[in-house]
């Protein structure tokens, strides 16, 4: 890779700036902050593998399949400035992988992460913290691109730190078998090599406002950013609830390395959810973008679905 030393397994955290958490506060009232969302691209897999041991007569009724079971999801990412940082969570796949790989996933209406960005009014130069909530290639392919001489790998954010869980980045240089083929090599080692890899050990807040904290059932140190505007709590779910439709506890994807740990996790946090009147904004559901929660007789569900923009017009 041109630009870029060869990385070696044993060296793991050369180039690396290690982030020691001090504390982490949720709920800081932070004015002044804009919010930018926008979707990368929509993309089509498997519904059974995203609805895990759930029947597919129960999860058809709230997400529809086409006639071979691919259900549409979108891949949105969020922009969060607060006058000092702009700061970025995930990057979607990326352009630089091949047609074949492609293939696999279907996409349509592809908008493009450059252009996402362009549309709020930022360049890859203004990224300061570039948040992944973790490594599966649909998070952070677009955070390294192919080079203008096409014959080696740079980084698509060029003045950001690159925030990753110390659990997460141990987990996909050391691959297990059933995530091995979403932690491509090209997405991680340039990262590491570059020097703009930042790893956080402990839930901590990053900057005003803006709080990481940690999960485990998806895939191992998954991020999930706590957002405090004008004394409210957005949260980005990633994939600890991918839509509306998983918010119900036994919907759980089949992709989850620990499920037994997701049930446990999504049934904490929607209790700390509700309890606190958090928004939800959902990365991957193709009909809803941002929820808030209620209690009914079947338990913890969405309640009222909009766009994040109409909420923080009204609010």
């Amino acid at each position: 890779m041109k630009g870029f030393k060869k990385s070696k397994r044993g060296g793991l955290f050369k180039g690396v700036s290690l982030i020691l958490a001090i504390g982490v506060n949720c709920f800081t009232k932070f004015i002044g902050m804009r919010l930018h969302s926008f979707n990368i691209t929509n993309f089509k897999i498997d519904g059974g593998a995203m609805f895990g041991v759930v029947p597919k007569i129960l999860w058809e009724k709230h997400y529809p399949a086409d006639e071979n079971n691919f259900c549409n999801w979108s891949l949105r990412s969020l922009v969060i400035d607060t006058g000092d940082r702009v700061v970025l969570i995930d990057n979607g796949f990326g352009n630089k992988q091949s047609e074949k790989f492609f293939s696999r996933f279907h996409l349509n209406n592809y908008k493009g992460l450059e252009e996402g960005l362009a549309e709020g009014g930022y360049k890859p130069e203004d990224v300061t913290d570039m948040v992944l909530t973790h490594l599966h290639t649909d998070h952070c392919g677009g955070g390294v691109k192919t080079s203008k001489d096409g014959n080696g790998y740079e980084m698509t954010f060029p003045n950001a730190r690159y925030i990753v869980s110390k659990d997460q980045w141990e987990w996909a240089v050391n691959p297990n078998m059933r995530e091995k083929d979403t932690y491509l090599p090209e997405n991680l080692h340039p990262m590491e090599e570059s020097g703009q890899l930042h790893l956080i050990e402990e839930e901590r807040e990053i900057c005003p406002g803006v709080s990481l904290r940690l999960f485990n059932g998806h895939t191992r140190g998954q991020i999930i950013p706590f957002i405090s505007y004008n004394g409210r709590t957005i949260v980005f779910a990633a994939d600890l609830l991918p839509s509306t439709v998983h918010i119900p506890l036994p919907y759980i994807m089949s992709y989850d390395v620990m499920p037994l740990e997701t049930l446990k996790e999504k049934e904490l946090f929607l209790k700390e959810a509700l309890d606190n009147g958090y928004v939800l904004f959902f990365q991957h559901d193709y009909y809803n973008e941002c929820c808030n929660l209620q209690d009914t007789h079947k338990g913890i569900r969405a309640k009222d679905t909009f766009l994040l923009q109409q909420w923080l017009r009204e609010i």
